[in-house]
């Protein structure tokens, strides 16, 4: 599946153009991560967005600490850190690789660099994130 593909599964995108995704592939970087391998570390600034293209990673709270606790598993075609992308507020949990995994990653500063030379790249994502937003709030959305 070609970068553009994937990219265009994640829900944050799907609204983009074919010429849109294409531009931001061009800003992602592929990343091969070990087994045990702390990806992101919760408390760490938000700085990338991760689609997992191979591998499992275990998405944790409180990594190493008596409370430590799973979340999630994700694999192949899911991904992590999307907010990142629009704020670079702490990562709220850690993830761990718990094989061999790949991930493509695109960086904050290299998505708004595409979003201040294509602005209409944002008003595509608007009405996904209106969407997210009020399933959050749930049936107390006005």
């Amino acid at each position: 599946m070609s970068v553009e593909d994937t990219l265009a599964r994640v829900p944050l995108f799907s609204q983009l153009s074919r010429r849109d995704l294409k531009r931001l592939a061009g800003a992602v970087v592929t990343r091969q991560h070990e087994k045990n391998e702390v990806i992101v570390r919760e408390g760490d600034d938000a700085v990338a967005f991760h689609v997992l293209t191979s591998g499992r990673v275990q998405v944790v709270k409180g990594l190493g600490t008596a409370r430590q606790k799973a979340l999630a598993t994700l694999g192949p075609g899911d991904f992590f850190g999307e907010m990142g992308l629009l704020d670079s507020f702490p990562r709220s949990a850690s993830v761990v690789a718990l094989e061999g995994t790949e991930c493509l990653v695109l960086s904050r500063w290299d998505f708004l660099a595409e979003l201040r030379m294509h602005p209409h790249i944002a008003v595509q994502m608007l009405p996904v994130l209106s969407r997210r937003l009020r399933a959050a709030q749930g049936e107390n959305s006005y």
